[in-house]
């Protein structure tokens, strides 16, 4: 059980980085230090697809950390 869990946490993990990478390719660098370089936009399309999977894959992880917790402790 406790190892089905942390291989469950890790993929989460890797899912997790990777898609919040996938998220900030499109920006500057002067967005780094607060510049914003167009408007306020709504997400469409694709771009709010991986916003949602992005936000239940942290969710899951947060739900497999702790239970992984709970099994440890």
């Amino acid at each position: 059980m406790k190892d089905s869990l942390r291989f469950v946490e890790l993929l989460l993990a890797v899912s997790l980085i990777v898609l919040i990478l996938m998220q900030s390719r499109g920006t500057s660098l002067g967005s780094v230090f607060g510049q914003e370089g167009s408007v306020f936009h709504t997400r469409r399309g694709a771009e709010r697809i991986l916003f949602n999977v992005t936000i239940g894959i942290g969710l899951a992880f947060l739900v497999i950390s702790l239970a992984l917790a709970h099994v440890a402790g």
